[in-house]
């Protein structure tokens, strides 16, 4: 089939054009979405290609002796082939002439993200010769990924005001093309950052004095148009960092929910928003303290209960064997109280569950005087059930379904009485 005439690569600008429907298709595993894909003689409809998203809209069938049908476009897509495609849950009958409504407002925000890429981009190659290695345009911020040691904070405050300066000129950024071979001499002398594996005449985007890149995406005008740029944070990746910028209208948006979320922060803390930062540090500090005192706490009641369940417990054949369950207390906690339980007096051993999730978690554990291995008996027991746990001689754990918590249970009373009975007076 002929390719579509794609008409934002000379006026990103437009928001209406006329076509005619040229071919019509299913769409292959739709999953719920557009059923239908329909190309057009031309289009201003950017399809999803080099980390920038699709439009939206609408496309207005003209039908001779027919009222005019409006057929939503939910998504563009490009082919393999290099034909756009554009994805409707309503077939247009092959011939019928249309006009295209792009949803302005989303590609006028992907024009700013897009040609604010270009410009960061440029400038963490000038500031610090990092190329940019990808590009993701996201519904909320943008990323593009630097081959680059992660950088200082002065040298991204200074990397922003470099690239707002910029904007703030209001240079201007135009669209050429030019023939491949003149754009791989350019490449080889530096004046191009990165050249696409294509054939053909190669588009370029040159912001004034600052930046010269093929690419087939929408831009602004100007760098004014981009309305302000913020690197909102960088982190560490495989190849270097990924830095998240916004531009323009979403640069606002943020800035007025950091704003909004700050002030909400602070009325809960009773504080400025410029003293947040002591308050929260503040708070951790007492957080961090309380959690370490409600683990001392903790630990004496486990001891106390501990020492009182064993003492309950009457000595049988040279055991004295304490099993008890819980649903009201933690699996830490649980199992803090076996190792307690069996600490305070020797020749005890403990079977103690802790209910309060099905699996149930069950602990078994033996005072040091006694001599059987705790993680055998428990791989042991729970291997009748196809379950698997185990840990050490004196300490184990693992988890079985709550229906048979207690032929599990049942079994390990068994395997803890012949385990004594072969090993004698032990304590």
């Amino acid at each position: 089939m002929a390719s579509s005439e794609r008409l934002y690569y000379s006026d990103s600008f437009l928001r209406h054009f006329t076509g005619v429907v040229t071919e019509v298709r299913e769409r292959p595993d739709n999953g719920g979405g557009p059923r239908w894909q329909l190309s057009l003689d031309r289009t201003a409809f950017y399809p999803t290609s080099g980390g920038q998203p699709f439009d939206t809209g609408v496309l207005r069938a003209t039908h001779s002796g027919s009222p005019v049908r409006e057929v939503p476009v939910e998504q563009v897509e490009e082919d393999e082939e290099g034909a756009v495609w554009h994805c409707a849950r309503q077939p247009v009958d092959v011939g019928t002439p249309v006009e295209g409504r792009i949803n302005w407002e989303r590609r006028f925000d992907h024009m700013q993200q897009h040609t604010g890429q270009h410009l960061l981009s440029a400038v963490f190659q000038q500031e610090l010769q990092a190329p940019t290695v990808s590009f993701h345009l996201g519904e909320e911020s943008s990323t593009i990924d630097l081959a680059v040691a992660p950088p200082s904070q002065a040298c991204l405050e200074r990397i922003e005001h470099i690239a707002n300066e910029i904007i703030a000129e209001d240079r201007p950024v135009s669209v050429h093309s030019v023939a491949r071979t003149e754009a791989e001499a350019m490449l080889a002398a530096g004046k191009l950052r990165k050249l696409p594996d294509r054939e053909g005449s190669i588009r370029l985007i040159d912001i004034q004095e600052i930046d010269q890149n093929a690419c087939g995406g929408t831009h602004v005008r100007s760098t004014g148009q981009i309305g302000g740029l913020q690197v909102r944070r960088v982190e560490k990746v495989s190849r270097g960092v990924r830095a998240e910028f916004v531009c323009g209208l979403r640069a606002i948006r943020t800035a007025r929910a950091d704003a909004m979320t700050l002030t909400e922060t602070a009325a809960l803390l009773s504080t400025g928003a410029n003293e947040l930062p002591v308050a929260v540090g503040r708070l951790l500090a007492d957080a961090k303290a309380g959690a370490k005192e409600r683990q001392k706490l903790r630990e004496e009641l486990a001891a106390l209960q501990g020492a009182q369940l064993a003492a309950a417990e009457p000595i049988e054949n040279g055991l004295r064997l304490a099993v008890r369950g819980w649903k009201d207390r933690d699996r830490d906690y649980v199992k803090m109280l076996a190792s307690q339980t069996v600490s305070a007096t020797p020749g005890t051993a403990a079977i103690f569950s802790a209910r309060e999730t099905d699996p149930v978690r069950v602990f078994v554990a033996r005072s040091q005087d006694l001599q059987f291995d705790c993680g055998r008996l428990l791989r042991e027991a729970l291997a009748q059930f196809g379950l698997r746990g185990g840990g050490s001689p004196s300490l184990a754990q693992g988890d079985v379904p709550a229906d048979q918590e207690e032929a599990l249970i049942a079994s390990l009373r068994e395997a803890l009485r012949g385990a004594i009975a072969g090993t004698g007076n032990l304590h």
